[in-house]
């Protein structure tokens, strides 16, 4: 990984023929792709580094190139190496429409947000599919029956086998036949972004860019809008759902020159709807089932809770029974608390107790009521104090995180404690437990332990809602040992 960093600055300051006065990691997604920021001569650029899958970063700087010429809203390719392993973008910051979501709510500017997202999302489809090179597709060129087909086998080799329920194969099979058979009737010749959701909608000064495309490829207009509203950790209101698709039915109309039925728009939508969301448990169920990848299997109750509603409330288009009925089990309820996380309320007593501290000082004394906990030992990881430009550094400053998530061990260590903790965390949360603690030491209690509670700390926040007593104990004691 540090490999990968260090390539990657010497890439971009080649390119920019400054030095890098600031370079930051950034927040990896699902896929392997490494994305980096870096500022130079008060420029700020995003570079992205994927050296194991070169059709990938193509189908992404092609596609970007040829937007981008028809003014539309994606980012600018500045750069790029010869062999496409690297390529520097522009920077539209951090803040993605998914994190408004998170912070406003489902707020009148949020609303508003997404009306231009389906703006903006019309001319992609329309003036972006016009005259797109479609050979430069990483797999397949269109959502064609075939691709539909595997969307749906995606779901049930990674997410109903999983969940081990009862069904005719046979007559599952003939339902996703006809099911794909009824979805292209549906014109397939505009460009689909293929993930269109909140996380991959950058906002920036009020206006929307999207990102993440390179899986696009020719397809039915639909498809990107029901994945856009129908987005599971989105959540929005269902009457907000109905407004916006009659925006977008109306956007996209008149730029077709109003050629569009809007009952068979509608219709068809409906199908889509279908096909996204159990296209996106197929993906929970492969990155979170089977790679145990958490923030996947979280979402998985958010997106059964949408199918619930959705057969509750909306015809499936064609009679497909087996299917039908297979779902009707998904949704269950008691599968949805099979993964669902259990959350701290307003009455929920427990205080997660997270220290850091140095082993020269001795392992903390433990008097909480329950008693008990854990204690993590971080020494195993490469300590960065070895080093004189760290010495007087913690585990809270930028330079330290680098190090430790790049040239050490640290992010598969903190995997396991996170694995381990959550257990307790979950079950004294139901128990209403008073108290846990978590103790990581290292030999100074200055960089691997304070960097570990304060990942954990964050983790337990994000995912339970939990309380947090975070203490840096050699810090606070101003008592560093040397390393």
């Amino acid at each position: 990984m540090a490999d990968v960093m260090n390539e990657a600055k010497y890439f971009f300051e080649q390119w920019a023929k400054h030095p890098v006065s600031e370079w930051y990691t950034l927040k990896q997604a699902g896929s392997n792709r490494r994305y980096f920021r870096a500022v130079a001569n008060n420029q700020s650029y995003i570079i992205t580094a994927n050296p194991d899958n070169i059709p990938e970063n193509n189908a992404f700087i092609e596609f970007a190139r040829y937007f981008y010429s028809k003014h539309l809203a994606v980012p600018k390719i500045l750069h790029t190496n010869e062999e496409k392993t690297m390529y520097v973008q522009t920077d539209f910051g951090d803040t993605s429409l998914f994190d408004i979501i998170r912070l406003e709510g489902y707020s009148a500017r949020v609303k508003e947000l997404y009306r231009k997202v389906f703006a903006q999302l019309a001319g992609l489809q329309v003036k972006g599919g016009e005259g797109l090179d479609y050979n430069h597709c990483i797999a397949t060129k269109s959502f064609d029956k075939q691709a539909i087909y595997s969307d749906l086998l995606y779901f049930l080799y990674y997410f109903v086998r999983a969940l081990d329920l009862p069904y005719d194969k046979n007559l599952l099979l003939n339902d996703f036949e006809l099911l794909s058979s009824y979805l292209m009737q549906e014109e397939a010749k505009y460009f689909m972004h293929r993930d269109c959701q909140s996380r991959n909608v950058m906002v920036k000064d009020d206006e929307v860019y999207f990102i993440d495309f390179q899986g696009g490829m020719q397809g039915a207009l639909q498809y990107d809008v029901a994945a856009m509203l129908w987005q599971a950790r989105a959540a929005l209101p269902y009457d907000w759902r109905e407004e916006l698709v009659a925006c977008y039915f109306e956007k996209v109309n008149e730029l077709l020159g109003n050629r569009l039925d809007k009952k068979d728009f509608l219709d068809s939508y409906d199908g889509f709807v279908l096909i996204r969301m159990l296209q996106t448990l197929g993906a929970y169920g492969f990155r979170g089932l089977f790679e145990r990848k958490q923030h996947f299997v979280a979402s998985i109750p958010y997106a059964l809770k949408q199918l619930r509603w959705f057969l509750e409330n909306k015809k499936i288009p064609i009679r497909l029974p087996e299917l039908q009925k297979l779902l009707w089990q998904i949704a269950d309820q008691r599968v949805i608390e099979r993964y669902e996380t259990v959350k701290a309320g307003a009455d929920t007593s427990l205080v997660v107790h997270i220290n850091s501290f140095s082993y020269r000082n001795g392992i903390p004394e433990e008097n909480t009521a329950n008693g008990g906990g854990f204690v993590f030992d971080c020494r195993g990881i490469f300590n960065p104090g070895r080093f004189e430009e760290y010495k007087k550094l913690t585990g809270r400053d930028k330079e330290v995180q680098e190090f430790l998530l790049h040239k050490t061990e640290m992010p598969a260590f903190l995997q396991h404690v996170y694995g381990i903790v959550d257990i307790s965390v979950s079950d004294y949360i139901k128990r209403n437990f008073e108290s846990l603690v978590v103790n990581f030491g290292c030999t100074g209690g200055q960089h691997r332990s304070v960097f570990a509670a304060d990942s954990l700390a964050k983790h337990l926040e994000e995912k339970f809602g939990v309380k947090i007593a975070l203490h840096h104990l050699v810090q606070e004691g101003k008592n560093w040992a040397n390393v």
